[in-house]
């Protein structure tokens, strides 16, 4: 079991925003998105490397737990949790007001991995992510 744990800072633009003035449902994917991308960069095994070493990790199951809403020019702070790489990557999220800490929205993510030039499925993660994760526990 792996755990690293990152966290970003986002300030809530104005067009995320629905007609009731709150954030429309969907943008909070992207902000876990986001925040995916950030946890791999400071794990230093981004996307690319992934592309490099010939796997995807197409998302494959996500489960959300909307708890309040968000608004305009508010700042979140989404953290994440790798919680394991192997058979697929498993990713929790928290998302806080960054002021209040106040919860806002929980999330899990599932990744499946795929030989990026046949498209099958693989169960054992890159070697490459594998000694990252173990270089990073505590």
């Amino acid at each position: 079991m792996v755990k690293f744990e990152s966290s970003l800072i986002i300030e809530i633009p104005f067009y995320d925003l629905d007609p009731m003035n709150v954030v429309w449902h969907g943008n909070y994917i992207k902000y876990l998105e986001e925040a995916r991308c950030e946890m791999f960069k400071n794990l230093k095994y981004t996307y690319c490397d992934m592309r490099d070493d010939g796997v995807a990790y197409p998302i494959a199951k996500m489960d959300l737990k909307f708890i309040k809403s968000c608004h305009f020019g508010q700042k979140i702070k989404v953290t994440t949790l790798l919680e394991d790489i192997e058979p697929c990557i498993i990713i929790k999220y928290l998302i806080t007001d960054a002021d209040t800490g106040e919860s806002i929205l929980k999330a899990k993510s599932m990744q499946i991995g795929v030989n990026a030039l046949s498209g099958e499925s693989i169960y054992q993660a890159p070697e490459r992510l594998k000694k990252i994760c173990e270089e990073c526990r505590v």
